[in-house]
């Protein structure tokens, strides 16, 4: 199955049957993330489709949402021979077995470069990882790779730290790579004195042209007691940034040219937010990591595909290290929304996007600030897994996800977006006790109503003069005229298929919705309008509401508590 391409009948009828069965099981209402579960484990190629299922399994559940709850059983017992037994799933959701993993003997990394805040991405890689140590009985280890100081600051330190807390992925120890700088030194001159790397001073223009033609260069000749005097020389700080670069001895006749001498130290003269000025010769990724690995007794390496691991391979072998099983998989992408710091770090800094908190951003300050949880991100890291073809996921499944977890946890608090003011002619007055959640006892509230309320401004105007609507657990009112509005009450008893209208009674209290949507379009451009601010009134038990809370407004969805008045739409 290829991105984009049309779904076949055979999944379309797995979604519709899904939708079916779901709401026959849950008072005729289905789940979107429930039937995207159930098809993606019986069709596990589609996991690269995910856009495309996840539309489909939007319309399918409005379309049987939409119908009464006999209507649902006739057609799932006509078209689908009713509910079938429970049986073993065709697909696996979950983590597939782990090459060369003895429980018990285990070993797995995190290296986040702190070169910008953790996202998305990186928490579905995190989830990977910690699954396979809770399976294999392993260690792992939280490793910064800060061996580049112009790219790190003690901020993205922090953000990874706290996102690793939050997921509630638990690291048995934590290091930065520059905190072994001396013992990688130890490793270069150990390739040094081997004849196995050499200090050169061409510039980057002639070292490019050279691999090129898979020439090389003059220094490569030098005596291994030249390269080792300028090595010294670097490590003493006694040469100015470009003048010269160590190099890996390899192939310049390899067919991958980045296996053609390639750099394994240079200067950087910039200081360090954790080493300060103590260090200018700096290691470069792949030699950094291939130390580590050994000094951690890394055992698997699981990490996204543009990360090349020939050289890592070739430097383990010639310093004569254990072998390490790697796994790669795709970067996970999301639709709208890239992962890439270079893609992101231009937005936070143009200021088209408030920081790398922006509800918007796929970071995980941004997902928790819209209060995705950090359970829906786990299961949706197992539902899709991981795969070597480069793909991208619509946000709906994830939050689908997360709707379902928030459901049967959170507040019912009465909210109305562009609302208007309006009085119900004759009636009457009364106060109302409304639980905050219909199954789950999570207490409730006293609200008193008289003929005075706000109600949304997008409904009124679809109400034609005549038209009766019921007022959502209170009762029903008849609009008399649209110019001057006029609306009276029209009696309690329930009218089949009447409009339903939230609202809020007396002054309620102010409040708006911040509600985020894609920072890119289909053509790759940044979309300026992609968070819209929703003004509303709530009830008077919104004042109870604490930051970082958590609510649903009914009709609308759920909401998280940012700040005092303002709330981000979550799903």
């Amino acid at each position: 199955m290829v991105k984009n391409q049309p779904l076949p009948p055979e999944a379309l009828a797995a979604i519709e049957r899904g939708a079916l069965l779901n709401a026959s099981r849950h008072g005729g209402k289905a789940d979107v993330g429930a039937v995207i579960g159930r098809v993606l484990a019986e069709f596990p190629d589609l996991r690269l489709n995910s856009g495309a299922v996840a539309k489909a399994a939007q319309e399918a559940v409005r379309s049987v949402n939409s119908l009464t709850a006999e209507k649902q059983v006739s057609l799932l017992n006509e078209k689908f021979g009713g509910e079938p037994e429970e049986r073993q799933k065709a697909g696996r959701v979950g983590l597939p077995p782990l090459p060369g993993a003895v429980k018990g003997r285990t070993c797995f990394r995190l290296p986040p470069e702190p070169s910008g805040f953790m996202t998305i991405g990186h928490a579905m890689s995190w989830n990977v990882n910690y699954g396979y140590k809770q399976t294999y009985e392993g260690v792992l280890w939280l490793r910064f790779e800060d061996t580049n100081p112009r790219k790190v600051a003690l901020p993205y330190y922090e953000s990874f730290r706290t996102g690793t807390e939050w997921l509630g992925v638990a690291c048995d120890h934590e290091k930065n790579i520059s905190d072994d700088v001396e013992l990688i030194y130890e490793k270069g001159e150990e390739l040094i004195e081997g004849g196995r790397a050499y200090a050169c001073a061409c510039d980057a223009a002639l070292v490019k042209k050279l691999r090129f033609e898979g020439k090389a260069c003059e220094h490569r000749d030098w005596p291994t007691e030249k390269s080792r005097r300028v090595w010294e020389e670097l490590v003493s700080k006694k040469h100015k940034e470009g003048e010269y670069v160590i190099r890996f001895r390899g192939d310049m006749q390899n067919a991958d040219y980045s296996l053609r001498d390639p750099n394994i130290f240079r200067t950087i003269d910039h200081p360090h937010p954790l080493t300060k000025e103590r260090y200018t010769l700096w290691p470069t990724y792949d030699l950094a990591n291939t130390i580590e690995d050994e000094i951690c007794g890394v055992t698997h390496i699981l990490r996204s595909a543009e990360f090349h691991t020939d050289l890592q391979r070739l430097l383990r072998e010639t310093l004569r290290f254990r072998r390490v099983e790697v796994v790669q998989f795709s970067r996970y992408n999301f639709k709208g929304t890239p992962v890439k710091k270079r893609l992101l770090r231009p937005l936070v800094e143009s200021g088209e996007v408030s920081g790398w908190d922006d509800p918007r951003m796929p970071t995980v300050e941004g997902i928790r600030r819209r209060g995705v949880t950090p359970r829906a991100v786990k299961d949706f890291t197992l539902l899709v897994g991981y795969s070597s073809t480069e793909h991208e996921f619509d946000w709906s499944m994830l939050l689908s996800l997360n709707r379902k977890l928030l459901d049967p946890v959170s507040r019912r608090i009465f909210f109305v977006p562009d609302p208007v003011e309006v009085v119900v002619e004759g009636a009457p007055k009364s106060t109302v006790e409304v639980p905050f959640h219909p199954q789950a006892d999570l207490g409730s509230r006293s609200v008193a109503t008289g003929g005075r309320f706000y109600l949304p401004g997008a409904d009124l105007q679809a109400l034609a003069p005549g038209a009766t609507f019921r007022l959502l657990d209170l009762y029903n009112v008849e609009v008399e005229s649209r110019s001057p509005l006029k609306l009276k009450y029209a009696g309690d008893e329930l009218i089949q298929d009447s409009k339903k209208l939230q609202w809020v009674a007396g002054g309620g209290v102010r409040a708006k919705v911040l509600v985020p949507g894609p920072l890119f379009n289909e053509a790759g451009d940044f979309q300026k309008d992609s968070l819209r601010v929703v003004e509303g009134v709530c009830e008077e038990a919104f004042s109870g509401v604490k930051e970082g809370e958590i609510v649903q407004f009914p009709r609308f969805g759920f909401c998280r508590l940012d700040s005092p008045g303002t709330m981000v739409f979550s799903c």
